[in-house]
């Protein structure tokens, strides 16, 4: 949105069954790329929730980390279980309150990288459908023209073959699951991707999806701030 893809209002996106799959979140040491008295900026590992899930077996996860060291850490946004990148934490409810409500107007900003399969043409372009949970096969996304809620992606391919591109992606609004189920739309899901994808699409060892920038406004004045995190594959 993953969040990932990514605000609080959208319900629970990582409190999801996992397709049978043991929950062997990686063990990273915390990446911290920015912090100050307002706001702390991480980057997330894929496998990581953002948040807990039902049940002691889920309960670690990112926000449960960030506030082992900083312990008046709130949550603003959160990214799928699966995808990885740049994350922003408030350290104030002042800050949380701020960032909730850029994140809820659709005044940030946020890039993603991905790998998708095959070749992706044209080389730009914007997907505009609408999605709503399929509820039967949660945590799930799909299209649904008539009950679905708005829901915008730019792409641009970066680089391509007959059998990968590599695109990034610009999410206009923050659905659960948009990126992937755009993707998977325009016949080119994002390899790895446990929910979507088949066959050798499926399998590589992560989801080829990365939070890459995340741009805002900060609480405390209202400077515009960009942050940046690598991908990495």
């Amino acid at each position: 949105m993953t969040p990932t893809p990514d605000t609080p209002p959208d319900p629970d996106p990582d409190r999801a069954p996992d397709l049978g799959t043991a929950y062997d979140p990686p063990m990273d040491p915390l990446e911290v790329i920015h912090e100050d008295h307002e706001v702390l900026i991480v980057c997330k590992p894929a496998g990581l929730l953002s948040v807990p899930g039902k049940g002691d077996h889920l309960s670690d996860c990112l926000l449960a980390r960030v506030q082992e060291a900083y312990p008046m850490a709130l949550l603003v946004h959160r990214l799928d279980r699966d995808t990885s990148g740049v994350m922003v934490f408030a350290l104030t409810p002042h800050a949380q309150r701020h960032l909730g409500l850029q994140f809820e107007k659709r005044q940030t900003k946020k890039t993603y990288i991905a790998r998708v399969q095959g070749r992706l043409e044209p080389a730009t372009g914007t997907v505009d459908l609408p999605l709503i949970v399929d509820w039967p096969n949660r945590p799930r996304q799909m299209v649904d023209h008539e009950n679905g809620r708005q829901a915008v992606t730019d792409w641009r391919v970066m680089r391509a073959t007959e059998i990968e591109s590599r695109v990034r992606l610009s999410p206009k609004t923050g659905r659960s699951h948009q990126l992937r189920v755009h993707m998977l739309a325009l016949g080119h899901p994002i390899l790895g991707d446990p929910f979507y994808a088949q066959g050798e699409a499926r399998d590589h060892p992560r989801l080829m999806l990365h939070s890459e920038t995340l741009q805002f406004r900060h609480p405390d004045g209202g400077r515009g701030m960009r942050f940046t995190a690598k991908a990495p594959f």
